[in-house]
């Protein structure tokens, strides 16, 4: 199959096709590993005798580890290169999946389920490794097509794991079927850590001169940065909150306090570590060569939030939505409707980078941003009186531009600096994130029609904020460890 792009992805004897099918490989089942719970928790919920809340604990849990881990892993990814951390990860996930699936207590399973948020970091692992080997002119493809087929885990997961545990049988058929996933994971670990390469041969792999934060090249980029910070914090908090006697019940009110404080803390300790990071270069000044503009940086951060943050928003609710809406559905029914919305992935996300690599950078997001708009705004018009058809269109249509949506950022956020695009992809992955718990947030307090106006208003302005991201420049200065600079192509 020869793309418009003029990749040939069943050419295996090409590198960089071998390196982007390996890795979407590891994408897809860190997703499997990351949603295996969400389709077994009829069983779980019967093991455990468990209530309404507590599973609705089990779900925040579940993402709440994923705001950080992403920074954390993005930094890590920039310092020893996406072969190890990508494998590091699995391995690891492979143990707490495990932990999870032999799990004899509701204590131990909010522990485990809360620690897999970590595998919801490997994203951001393989935006830099694909970032690596494919050239300007076909990065947005590939990585639509790494984050599109990854992303398609967790409906795989759905749609096997509960046929794996009833083919298994008996009591524990859900154990054996986690605990799989884990083995599974585990092993290709190993296996993606023999098979793969961060570089082509020959090529350069360009790391910060410091870890702990961004390098960023004025003053103004500075204070933008830290601002940028907050709202992941304050996603944090939310959810502390929704853990509290307030929301679930799972923490006392001493410990929200002490998470709070905690989290307060933390970013003071941030805020501190990223002027350490910059303080020296910023005094002596950044030659105009190696500059580039963090607004781009907090561009990608907030059109994330719209895309990513409205998909993992609406797939939680749509379900529900369908069911409430019209009559006669039943739970089942309601499901298959708005399992379309996150199926869409397998096209959208790498049509979407496609459309960058060829409309332009800009253009392609604000195209998509914008349909991204409209289509929640239409959303919000769904009463019983629409035939279920239309609904269906409407709603598979909205999936689109959101799902391609996310495809146009990451085809851009490799090429704004190559050294830390583990960092630049960790925050905006995090940004995504931030936009679900803040629009799930929003539907706590709305009905179903102003939450996806809610998303439509918010999804304008970004529109709006896009119109002023700058084009990547045609090469990228980095500087090597014995102080020359090399200029990297992105055109």
């Amino acid at each position: 199959m020869r793309s418009q792009s003029g990749l040939n992805l069943f050419n295996w004897r090409d590198p960089k096709i071998k390196t982007l099918h390996i890795t979407w490989v590891a994408f897809f089942l860190s997703f499997v590993v990351w949603f295996s719970h969400a389709p077994l928790l009829v069983f779980i919920q019967e093991a455990f005798d468990l209530s309404s809340q507590q599973v609705k604990a089990l779900l925040i849990l579940n993402v709440a580890l994923t705001i950080p881990a992403r920074i954390i892993v993005g930094m890590m990814v920039d310092k020893f290169g996406p072969r190890s951390v990508y494998s590091a990860l699995l391995m690891i996930s492979s143990v707490i999946c495990i932990g999870f699936a032999t799990a004899d207590s509701y204590v131990s399973l909010a522990l485990f389920r809360f620690l897999l948020g970590f595998v919801g970091a490997g994203f951001v692992i393989g935006i830099r490794m694909v970032g690596e080997w494919f050239p300007a002119k076909q990065v947005g493809l590939a990585e639509g097509i790494y984050g599109g087929w990854g992303n398609f885990g967790s409906a795989a997961g759905a749609m096997t794991l509960p046929g794996i545990a009833l083919l298994i049988g008996g009591e524990n058929g859900w154990r054996y079927a986690l605990g799989l996933t884990g083995v599974i994971a585990g092993l290709y670990g190993f296996l993606y850590y023999r098979v793969a390469r961060n570089t082509p041969e020959g090529a350069t792999y360009f790391k910060p001169k410091k870890t702990g934060g961004l390098e960023v090249t004025s003053r103004k980029d500075l204070y933008l940065y830290l601002l940028m910070n907050i709202p992941m914090y304050l996603a944090l908090a939310s959810l502390g909150y929704k853990l509290s006697p307030a929301g679930v019940q799972l923490l006392t009110w001493q410990t929200t306090y002490v998470l709070w404080g905690l989290l307060v803390l933390l970013f003071a300790v941030q805020s501190r570590q990223i002027w350490l990071v910059n303080r020296e270069h910023l005094r002596a000044g950044v030659p105009e060569l190696e500059k580039y503009e963090f607004k781009q940086v907090a561009i990608l951060d907030l059109a994330y939030f719209v895309t990513f943050g409205s998909e993992l928003a609406v797939v939680s609710m749509l379900p529900l939505f369908f069911l409430e809406t019209f009559d006669g559905l039943n739970a089942v029914q309601a499901g298959l409707l708005a399992s379309g919305f996150a199926f869409m992935n397998l096209v959208s996300r790498p049509t979407g980078g496609h459309f960058s690599d060829k409309m332009g950078r800009r253009n392609s997001l604000m195209f998509l941003v914008g349909g991204l708009a409209v289509g929640y705004l239409v959303l919000s018009q769904i009463d019983s009186d629409w035939w279920i058809p239309a609904a269906v269109i409407a709603t598979m249509a909205c999936s689109f531009f959101v799902q391609a949506g996310e495809g146009a950022v990451f085809a851009v956020v490799p090429l704004v600096k190559r050294r830390m695009t583990g960092q630049i992809a960790g925050m905006a992955g995090a940004y995504g994130n931030v936009g679900a718990v803040a629009y799930l947030t929003a539907l706590s307090y709305v009905d179903y029609s102003t939450f996806f106006l809610i998303i439509a208003g918010s999804a304008a302005l970004v529109f709006f904020i896009c119109a002023f991201m700058d084009e990547p420049k045609g090469r990228i200065a980095e500087r090597l460890p014995d102080g020359t600079v090399h200029l990297i192509s992105v055109e």
